[in-house]
């Protein structure tokens, strides 16, 4: 059965029309999603997922508890080993949320580390990952690894250098259990 892992940039707090016709289609197939609780494009989509009266929602939150759940649907706490309020701590719910669904739905602001990661962990797994980047105001549809380098090969030197590293860090940390390590490329800087 398809669920969606929804998630994206802090930094984006509006819905362009494209990505409002992907959640319809989400709601018109009662596709189950999971997202995370933070400002942004999380608690964005939560809204218009409220407006929308849809039901078949579960947030995925710190085991501080929900910093948005505006529909108070079915949450789920995740413990996190990171210290609290550090990227890792953060990243622990959502590698959760990238295990539990089938594909992803990214909103991106071109800058965000965490939403690509987001991308780099469902593709890891062999799940297809749309990215919608607002900047652009275009759909990217990444389905394989394959696609990973070509799409990240356009994205500004240093947020690749970050991405990279942390990727190769969290293969580390999961003692890269994951079908194919991540190698980081060299960069000419």
């Amino acid at each position: 059965m398809t669920k969606v892992f929804i998630g994206g940039s802090r930094g984006v707090s509006r819905l362009d029309e494209p990505i409002r016709m992907r959640l319809d289609r989400i709601i018109e197939k009662g596709i189950p999603v999971v997202i995370g609780d933070a400002n942004g494009v999380d608690k964005t989509v939560q809204q218009y997922l409220d407006s929308k009266n849809y039901l078949n929602v579960e947030v995925f939150c710190s085991e501080n508890g929900c910093r948005n759940n505006v529909g108070n649907w079915k949450q789920r706490k995740v413990s996190a080993t990171a210290r609290a309020g550090t990227f890792d701590f953060y990243a622990t719910r959502d590698r959760t949320m990238a295990d539990e669904a089938t594909v992803g739905l990214m909103v991106w602001d071109g800058k965000s580390k965490g939403t690509i990661l987001n991308v780099f962990r469902l593709l890891k797994q062999r799940k297809k990952a749309v990215v919608y980047n607002v900047v652009e105001k275009r759909f990217y549809e990444l389905k394989a690894l394959a696609h990973w380098e070509e799409f990240i090969s356009d994205c500004a030197g240093e947020l690749r250098i970050k991405v990279e590293q942390q990727a190769a860090h969290e293969d580390q940390e999961s003692g890269s259990l994951s079908p194919e390590p991540f190698k980081p490329r060299r960069v000419a800087r």
